[in-house]
């Protein structure tokens, strides 16, 4: 598979669209691109991210195990460079961000070890964020 020569698009539910709009301008610090009174555009780290408005789910938070932890499924986010992952851990966590599961290093030691961090938006929506020292482990077995 060649390099990435594109930004990624992802669209996600949300049932409240200016509370989710705030998040994810103000504590993402993503920038607003093209808008609505259904959907707002943001670029998350370079790429496109569209909150979409849908009434809300009564669908529980469904977990898996990995390397010990409750991994929320469904969840999506960025692979970000390891200084920026671990500058951006520290903004959220000055902006009172409540972590599913606190910044730490995942597969420590082992192939494909990597920092990561879950938590939730005002929707409840999981996202990820990850870093790899050595991008080469992205895709490791």
């Amino acid at each position: 598979m060649s390099q990435l020569i594109s930004p990624f698009h992802i669209a996600i539910p949300v049932h409240n669209l200016e509370t989710c709009r705030t998040f994810y301008r103000d504590i993402l610090n993503c920038e607003e691109g093209r808008s609505s009174e259904h959907w707002v555009d943001f670029n998350l780290f370079g790429h496109q991210l569209v909150i979409h408005y849908k009434p809300k789910s009564k669908e529980p938070l469904h977990l898996n195990a990995v390397d010990g932890k409750a991994v929320p499924v469904p969840h999506y986010g960025v692979v970000l460079p390891w200084e920026r992952f671990q500058a951006f851990a520290n903004e959220l966590a000055t902006k009172n961000v409540k972590f599913i599961i606190e910044p730490y290093i995942r597969f420590e030691g082992e192939v494909g070890e990597q920092a990561t961090m879950f938590f939730l938006d005002p929707a409840g929506n999981a996202l990820e964020f990850k870093a790899f020292k050595d991008m080469g482990q992205l895709f490791a077995k």
